[in-house]
């Protein structure tokens, strides 16, 4: 019998699609979801090392204008898209930002068509990263303004977007 790696075992990591990223020697944004944050970090990779060139978590939406007393929707739908916009800014800042056109790798987060990830992606896309996704895959633009919670956040959402606009 054969011995698994450990991060294979814990359902961690899928080798076989890491290899296939990192022979494409394209940069990597990588996306993952906490039980309270979204996270995203621009990776570059040099003979199987990775560099974090920059990272943005949903938690730095608070600086923006998220209000205290929805701090534990930092993992909505809003929340992704507000924090795909604001590491899309951030990239584009970047000398390494403009190098390469990246690849979005999720690890093992399923793809669920209009859920948070394609929130972020939408976000990217609204920043100016050239990502290539059918627009039948975003989730409606109510969700993502977050007119569907139970206290409408769309007003909040339209703020803390230009502030992340004028930055």
């Amino acid at each position: 019998m054969r011995k698994q790696k450990r991060r294979r075992r814990e359902n961690r990591t899928d080798y076989k699609k890491r290899m296939g990223l990192l022979k494409s020697g394209c940069p990597r944004i990588v996306f993952r979801k906490t039980n309270r944050y979204i996270i995203a970090q621009y990776v570059t990779s040099k003979e199987a090392q990775d560099r974090i060139e920059c990272g943005v978590s949903s938690r730095s939406l608070l600086e923006y204008g998220w209000p205290k007393e929805l701090e534990g929707s930092l993992k909505s739908l809003p929340a992704s898209y507000l924090s795909g916009l604001l590491f899309g800014k951030k990239i584009l800042k970047k000398p390494v930002g403009k190098n390469k056109k990246p690849v979005v790798d999720i690890g093992l987060i399923k793809k669920i068509h209009k859920n948070r990830f394609f929130a972020f992606l939408k976000g990217l896309k609204d920043a100016g990263i050239g990502i290539e996704c059918k627009e039948e895959f975003f989730p409606e633009e109510n969700k993502i303004k977050g007119k569907n919670l139970k206290k409408d956040f769309s007003d909040n959402f339209e703020k803390i977007k230009s502030n992340i606009e004028k930055k």
